[in-house]
């Protein structure tokens, strides 16, 4: 088959493209600027951006599948209305050219923050209803939730079979640009004041790539479906990376409000200070929800086998320490921006 991707430069697109091409697959990626990496690994290369509906032309004229991958992950409340444009006006842009280009399937990946986000301990699956209120205040789910709708909603309207996964955080080595593992980072250095008191659930980047090459063809037209590879309260998360790396997890334990506040504290002071703050309010909030999922749906409809998830935060942590002793990676390198791969990091967790 000859697939359009976007997001191919990302932490899930950087995985994705080489098993693509070991199936024998074609592949054309939409890039914002040009990618030696990419290029070497004989991707077609299409400039432009999903916004521009000529740029998506482009990308899926003679394509039998579009791949949509490209995000934009941000916890700023002022990054919202562009998170909005690329991931829902974007969306709408891309699948429209899809539709006219005869694609025969959309495979999109959305995120478990659109379905399983709780501020009591439970465990999510597809049938839950959209977090609207828990989320509200989180301008990257509720672009993930108005995109899913929309491309759902959309793809049905214009028979355009579509296929939605919904991975949790993705995890992993090559996140180049701490898109994802982010928070691992910051536990690294250190950098989180207090243990939260919610749950969080993760998959490992290979084995979400693995489900995406799945679901070109088991997927059902218009299914959502959740890639969870376990989870964990925050306590054996950090419990877990403590034991790999000798770092000591966050000591201080604190009631939910008072883990909020004190980080609307440090947030305020470090703004004042004219710094980035090393934890913010949305980050704390999130880690007072649980993002637990039920995978079931994935594992046996797609294929969907998540590894054990100590080889994951393994790998994650390895990665990790090789490229900062190499001297690839600074703790300056954890930005995010349009593209990232569709999946994101907070110490509330989500993925995209």
């Amino acid at each position: 088959m000859k697939i359009a991707v976007t997001g191919a430069t990302g932490f899930l697109g950087s995985h994705l493209i080489p098993k693509l091409i070991a199936e024998k697959h074609r592949v054309r990626a939409l890039v914002r600027r040009e990618s030696s990496r990419l290029a070497n690994e004989g991707v077609d290369l299409t400039l432009g951006d999903v916004t521009d509906a000529a740029s998506c032309e482009r990308l899926v004229a003679g394509c039998d599948v579009l791949v949509h991958l490209a995000g934009w992950v941000s916890r700023d409340p002022k990054d919202g209305p562009a998170m909005y444009k690329l991931h829902v006006e974007g969306t709408r842009t891309l699948l429209l050219a899809a539709a006219a280009a005869k694609v025969s399937r959309v495979v999109l990946a959305s995120t478990s923050g659109t379905t399983a986000v709780f501020p009591t301990e439970r465990v999510g699956t597809e049938a839950d209803d959209y977090p609207l209120t828990t989320v509200a205040k989180w301008p990257y789910y509720l672009s993930k939730i108005y995109q899913e709708k929309l491309a759902l909603e959309l793809c049905a309207e214009m028979r355009l079979p579509m296929v939605c996964l919904n991975p949790t955080l993705i995890l992993g080595p090559g996140d180049e640009r701490l898109s994802s593992v982010g928070d691992v980072w910051k536990f690294l250095h250190r950098d989180i004041p207090a243990m939260p008191t919610g749950g969080l659930s993760f998959v490992d980047v290979r084995d979400a790539a693995d489900t995406f090459v799945y679901a070109l063809e088991r997927g059902r037209d218009g299914e959502r479906y959740l890639l969870g590879g376990a989870n964990m309260p925050f306590t054996e998360f950090f419990g877990r990376l403590s034991r790999l790396t000798d770092v000591p997890p966050p000591r201080l334990r604190l009631p939910s409000k008072l883990n909020i506040w004190g980080a609307e504290g440090i947030e305020r002071f470090a703004r004042w200070r004219g710094v980035e703050p090393s934890i913010d309010r949305a980050s704390v909030e999130m880690g007072e929800c649980f993002f637990y999922v039920d995978n079931a749906k994935a594992v046996d409809e797609l294929g969907f086998a998540p590894r054990d998830p100590q080889e994951t935060l393994k790998d994650t942590v390895r990665d990790l320490l090789r490229r900062k002793k190499s001297g690839r990676l600074e703790s300056s390198a954890w930005a995010t921006g349009p593209e990232t791969s569709g999946t994101s990091s907070a110490t509330g967790p989500s993925s995209s």
